[in-house]
C-alpha cells in the first residue's frame, strides 16, 4: 500500500465526516430533534443487518449494506430533499451526480470507480439488491414518525395516500414483506389523526 493511497483515502473519509452536518427532515424516534444524514445511513445500514432475512429472493444484504452507506453522501454536496418537500427532480438528479463525481473522485481510481458503481446501482433502483436498498431507505422514515408521534407527516402535512404513494410504493417493491407489516401501522396512525 502506498502512503499516497491511504492520503486519498483519507481526504475521502475526512470529507465524507460532513455528512453529520446534513439536516434531514425525519427526527430521532424519541422525537428530540432531526436526525443527519450520517445517523440516518447508518441506520438504514443497521435495518439491512437486521431484516437482511425479509429480503426477497437472491438479494445480497452484505451489498445492501454497502449501497445505504453510501447513498447520501451526495447530499454533503446537494443537501437534503425531504420526500414530502417540493424540489425541482431533474436538477436535484445533477446536482447528485456531479457531488458523487466528485466525492468518490477523491478516492484512488479503482476504489471510487466501484464505490461509484455501487451508488449509480443504488440510484438506478433497478437490481433486486437497489430494490431491496431503496426500500429500507423509505422504511425507516415512517418507523421513525410512527415513533415519535408522527414527526415530519406532522411537519409536512402529510396525508395517508401521498405517503403511499411516494413512501409505500417504493417499499412494496423492494420489500413486500415490510410493507404488508408497515402499512397497517400507518394506516392506523393516519386514522387516529382525523
Amino acid at each position: 500500500m502506498s502512503s499516497d493511497r491511504i492520503s486519498a483515502q483519507m481526504d475521502f473519509l475526512t470529507t465524507a465526516d460532513q455528512l453529520k452536518s446534513v439536516s434531514r427532515a425525519t427526527t430521532l424516534a424519541d422525537g428530540s430533534r432531526s436526525e443527519n444524514s450520517a445517523e440516518h445511513s447508518w441506520h438504514v445500514a443497521l435495518y439491512a443487518l437486521v431484516l437482511g432475512e425479509h429480503a426477497p429472493e437472491g438479494v445480497n444484504t452484505d451489498r445492501v449494506i454497502r449501497m445505504l452507506l453510501l447513498h447520501d453522501l451526495v447530499e454533503i454536496d446537494a443537501g437534503d430533499a425531504p420526500i414530502f418537500g417540493e424540489h425541482d427532480a431533474a436538477a436535484l438528479a445533477e446536482q447528485e451526480s456531479a457531488a458523487a463525481e466528485r466525492l468518490f473522485g477523491l478516492l484512488p481510481g479503482d476504489q471510487g470507480r466501484a464505490l461509484r458503481a455501487l451508488w449509480d446501482e443504488f440510484e438506478g433502483n433497478v437490481t433486486p439488491d437497489a430494490q431491496f436498498a431503496k426500500a429500507l431507505d423509505r422504511f425507516q422514515p415512517p418507523n421513525q414518525n410512527l415513533a415519535s408521534g408522527g414527526g415530519s407527516w406532522i411537519s409536512y402535512d402529510v396525508q395517508y395516500d401521498t405517503l403511499v404513494a411516494r413512501v409505500g410504493s417504493k417499499i412494496a417493491h423492494g420489500a413486500p414483506m415490510l410493507w404488508d407489516w408497515l402499512q397497517p401501522r400507518v394506516a392506523a396512525f393516519f386514522e387516529r389523526m382525523r
